[in-house]
């Protein structure tokens, strides 16, 4: 069967795939099985019908759109519904106002204010929410990638509960499919055999709605008539063709930061700013890419140059201060200097290490003479008893085990080959030959 490119889009005069195939019941919806499932915390909000406001926090597709109007349906509550990227403060207080004019006729029960992408509200508009949140004017329901900790400010958190959803599992894609198949409109009336479905699945990355648009490409790409059959091959040159399709909701959002994160610690300034440039010409908050690369900072650059991290903080500070167009100059500069720097992740690697470590021994015991003795009892029973104060010692060093007993020894930091971190490893070395001799480093 010949595929043909020329026909995507034939179906498009209906709603895409996704929209077709959205649940209307908490029955059919499809995966988050630890809030939804039966006895779990959502689930049992709903049922009771004691909602509170609260903020589902997950990756793209994952259904908390979907989620937020199947509550409202259940629940038979006026819905409304703000995204944060195109809505102000005077669109959040006309919903406000309908919702207390509301009130006076719906039994007392608050109408569901469900805004998406709440993490890109800035404070003005998150405080002009705050006091329908709290006298319950509104039950408030955001959505939000990004963590709520960082986006949201405190008096409205404090407020909200926050639910985690994850990517859809295997099990979960595979339901979704078959129900398009069977279910939709348009599917159901073509001969369509899924011979492979690794690739969909690979390029889904666990978001339903990614897995419908690809499929919706896929099937549109052949010509009518006969049997679809549908492949990995097939599956991956429909995308390749049509990214500009594939990419139409800005799921690219996150292949162009994994391509910045991954241009900066390859040490390629030039693709850095490329990368950074398609973000904010396509209107990516700022505040993420900031955020991203005081991240970057510690993980990958660590302490082969400590200043990139401070470095990266103040663009942040910069970057929440002034906003766009003016903050692309901080980020360029500080994506610039980053990728050019030494880079090194021995910080991050000793780190989860170590919890790696805490995870398989436990709270092993502080050795005594590590442990404080601020009572005459814990001096008797031996507490600091042994302990070498460093400053009393040649070079303000004293050699004593500071590990619990089991671990004596355990080496999780290892200094990496760049000039920073060679002259940590020239002190550790002469502090702890055993540790950091030439031949004789180990590892925890």
């Amino acid at each position: 069967m010949s595929v043909n490119n020329d026909n995507i889009g034939k179906s498009r005069m209906l709603p895409p795939l996704p929209e077709r195939m959205r649940p209307d019941t908490l029955s059919d919806y499809v995966g988050q099985r630890h809030l939804v499932g039966k006895g779990c915390v959502l689930r049992n909000m709903i049922e009771s019908g004691n909602l509170s406001s609260f903020i589902l926090w997950g990756p793209p597709g994952v259904g908390k759109t979907t989620l937020a109007h199947i509550i409202s349906t259940t629940l038979k509550r006026e819905f409304y519904s703000l995204s944060a990227i195109n809505s102000g403060v005077k669109d959040v207080r006309d919903v406000i106002d309908k919702a207390k004019s509301l009130s006076l006729f719906s039994g007392g029960l608050s109408p569901i204010l469900f805004i998406d992408e709440i993490h890109r509200f800035n404070k003005g508009q998150q405080d002009a929410l705050l006091g329908a949140v709290e006298n319950g004017t509104v039950t408030l329901i955001g959505a939000t990638t990004e963590n709520p900790s960082f986006e949201v400010i405190t008096p409205l958190l404090s407020r909200c509960q926050v639910f985690v959803l994850k990517s859809l599992d295997t099990s979960d894609l595979e339901i979704l499919l078959e129900r398009a198949l069977k279910d939709d409109v348009i599917l159901k009336t073509k001969k369509i055999e899924l011979k492979e479905t690794d690739a969909m699945f690979r390029y889904s990355g666990g978001d339903a709605r990614k897995l419908l648009n690809i499929l919706q490409i896929v099937i549109d790409s052949f010509d009518n008539g006969g049997t679809i059959v549908v492949d990995n091959k097939i599956v991956t040159s429909c995308l390749q063709n049509n990214i500009a399709v594939y990419d139409k909701d800005g799921d690219m959002h996150y292949d162009l930061i994994s391509a910045f994160i991954k241009s900066i610690r390859g040490s390629d300034p030039n693709a850095a700013v490329y990368y950074l440039a398609r973000m904010l010409q396509g209107g990516e908050d700022p505040l993420f890419i900031a955020r991203r690369l005081c991240i970057l900072s510690a993980e990958d650059i660590g302490l082969a140059n400590p200043n990139a991290m401070l470095l990266a903080d103040s663009c942040f500070r910069i970057v929440s201060s002034i906003g766009m167009p003016e903050a692309r100059i901080p980020l360029s500069e500080t994506a610039i200097y980053l990728a050019s720097s030494p880079k090194s992740n021995a910080a991050y690697k000793a780190i989860d290490s170590a919890m790696d470590s805490v995870s398989k021994t436990g709270n092993l015991s502080v050795p005594l003479y590590l442990r404080n003795a601020p009572t005459q009892l814990m001096k008797e029973l031996g507490y600091s008893d042994g302990y070498k104060y460093a400053h009393d010692y040649p070079g303000n060093f004293a050699d004593l085990e500071f590990l619990p007993e089991s671990m004596e020894s355990t080496v999780f930091y290892e200094p990496q080959h760049n000039r920073h971190e060679e002259t940590l490893k020239s002190y550790l070395e002469k502090c702890w030959p055993k540790y950091y001799g030439k031949d004789e480093n180990q590892k925890g």
